[in-house]
């Protein structure tokens, strides 16, 4: 080894003893006599110091050529730091290296991205990602690695120990058009057909429970042509599982103890499990969305049994069509939003559909005030207060509109709110389940019905019928972890009938031949003794930007695609070579 130590490992238990280090020059200061370099590498910063007597004078003239990011190997005493001079931001800021023999390993150009934590201002994201080589050498970037890094061994250890076997299914597998786009690789040995890359493991996982393998895990990479988000890559990670002989309750409480002991681990922080579970419909009413954020309150209230009392044709024109009155109490929401503010909310919504935003405010004495008061009976709108349980400062605000628009206006506005107004600590933690989401959404444009998880989603027992009968009232077998309002993971209990499984495709407008084609193999694995089984994947990307309190997942993946799913460092994608083509078969049109 050419280190004898790293830098973040000496302490003044090793003054008196010599150490050799190596690392990257983080900065240095020339004090006129000598030079003071800290020196960085992933476990810390060790000032190493070129001073008499125990540098000599030829090393203090050569130490002096150092700069930003050459990477050296330096010997010297360790030695307690002055009185005064100790610097507890650092693990090893109670010592100092006094060198006495210099190796420069290897020069660096001036870095056009700095990872010193000395430089306060932070390159923007195209140069770091550009640069990727030199913005991982951030110590930020450095301990969220190593936090990556415990999450997915905390992930491997707690299933091992509970007797998953961790088994690797295919990369290169078979176009199964559902959902998102495939990325397709084109075979050079079968021209015209083309493997495609996994969205997720879904089908291999179902057929290692027909084989017997009866509880299956993987650290799993997963493709989707699909466009981006903060929270979304092209390609990302996920913790896969799946689990034989059991049901909804069984593959939860797996999670849960997972749930804990990561946060145990990584937060040092204890959550009682059970984690608390709601249905998708009352999620729905309550929060306005399928992910929500229970760090914080103001839920919404529905009123519109009330609303068609006023004269305010709005309201009743809404209700009159079958759509929904509801609200949410931004407590002390005056205080925060005067009436120019109110405006800026009105125009936020629209961004989300709606065409304006109803207000009252809460007056001192009690009552509910607005531009739009007149068109209310003081006891309907003390109705209105006692419902929303309002006081004085408070800022209700409402939506008039189908109930899934009322949603879509509701949740924002919470979600804004909620921020602005600081209604939770940045390291405020909530985990909880949503459960027996509905097993299709109807397709408006192509009139048709679509699974709204998976075609391989089981039906709640007691809704078997509904396929027949009603397909938007059945509700299906699965479940989604969300923390702090995002969606951390989504699992089902599958179909193991293949009768149930058949039936389910004809819903979707997938007829048999369709379904042969494309899931033949798995629709005659279940007809060989397939037994109940179901599982669920975890977005190890997403969980590590949650625990790290970041809101960027490209902060999470060494070497993420912009949000044009490019990357910046090695320009990919990029051309290839017509002979590659000619290889493959294939032609470019234009």
């Amino acid at each position: 080894m050419l280190r004898t130590h790293t830098c973040g490992q000496l302490r003044k238990t090793d003054a008196g003893s010599q150490a050799t280090l190596c690392g990257w020059v983080d900065s240095y200061r020339d004090h006129g006599g000598g030079l003071f370099v800290d020196l960085r590498d992933r476990y810390g910063i060790t000032q190493v110091v070129f001073n008499p007597p125990d540098s000599s004078a030829e090393l203090i003239e050569r130490s002096k050529l150092l700069r930003s990011e050459y990477v050296i190997q330096v010997t010297g005493n360790v030695a307690p730091r002055p009185a005064g001079q100790e610097n507890p931001r650092h693990a090893s800021g109670g010592i100092e290296l006094r060198a006495t023999e210099l190796v420069l390993l290897n020069k660096s150009k001036s870095p056009p991205v700095s990872p010193s934590d000395s430089v306060t201002e932070l390159a923007g994201e195209e140069l770091r990602l550009k640069h990727r080589y030199l913005d991982l050498r951030r110590s930020k970037m450095q301990r969220t690695m190593m936090l990556r890094d415990k999450v997915v061994k905390g992930m491997r250890d707690y299933f091992a120990d509970r007797g998953f076997l961790d088994i690797e299914t295919p990369i290169l597998g078979r176009s199964t058009p559902e959902g998102a786009r495939d990325y397709l690789v084109p075979s050079r040995v079968h021209h015209g057909a083309f493997y495609a890359l996994p969205q997720s493991p879904q089908l291999y996982k179902q057929i290692l429970m027909i084989a017997g393998y009866d509880r299956y895990v993987q650290v799993a990479r997963c493709f989707r042509d699909e466009d981006l988000r903060a929270d979304r890559q092209p390609e990302f990670t996920q913790l896969d599982l799946e689990m034989a002989f059991v049901d909804a309750d069984d593959v939860i409480a797996e999670i849960d103890g997972l749930v804990a002991k990561l946060a145990k681990e990584v937060l040092g922080a204890d959550v009682p499990t059970p984690l608390p579970r709601m249905t998708y419909d009352e999620a729905m009413e309550r929060f306005g969305h399928d992910a929500p954020d229970l760090r914080f309150g103001m839920e919404i209230v529905d009123l519109t049994d009330l609303a068609p009392q006023s004269d305010f044709g709005v309201f009743k024109s809404v209700v009159e069509a079958g759509g929904r009155v509801r609200a949410i109490n931004a407590k002390k929401g005056t205080e925060t939003y005067s009436r120019r503010g109110i405006d800026a909310l009105t125009e936020f919504v629209k961004g989300f559909g709606a065409k304006g935003l109803a207000w009252f405010r809460c007056e001192e004495d009690g009552t509910l005030g607005s531009n739009i008061a007149k068109f209310f009976s003081p006891e309907l709108l003390k109705q209105f207060g006692e419902r929303l349980d309002a006081e004085p400062g408070d800022l209700i605000l409402f939506s008039a509109d189908q109930f899934a628009g009322t949603c879509k206006v509701l949740h924002a506005l919470r979600t804004k709110i909620a921020a602005e107004q600081k209604l939770y600590a940045p390291d405020q933690m909530s985990y909880s389940w949503i459960v027996e989401f509905p097993m299709f959404d109807y397709d408006e444009e192509a009139k048709r019905w679509v699974a709204m998880h998976h075609p391989f989603t089981a039906p709640l027992d007691d809704h078997v019928e509904l396929l027949k009968t009603d397909p938007g009232k059945c509700r299906a077998k699965a479940y989604d972890l969300v923390i702090n309002g995002s969606e951390a993971g989504g699992g089902t209990i599958r179909i193991h009938d293949s009768t149930v499984q058949s039936q389910v495709f004809s819903l979707l407008g997938i007829d048999t031949e369709t379904a042969t084609e494309r899931f033949g193999f798995l629709l005659e694995a279940l007809q060989y003794g397939a037994p109940p089984h179901g599982g669920i994947a975890l977005g190890i990307d997403r969980w590590v930007m949650l625990l790290a309190h970041l809101d960027n997942i490209r902060d999470v993946i060494a070497f993420p695609k912009t949000q044009k799913a490019a990357d910046l460092m090695t320009e990919a994608p990029g051309a290839v070579e017509g002979k590659q083509l000619k290889e493959l078969g294939v032609k470019l049109d234009g």
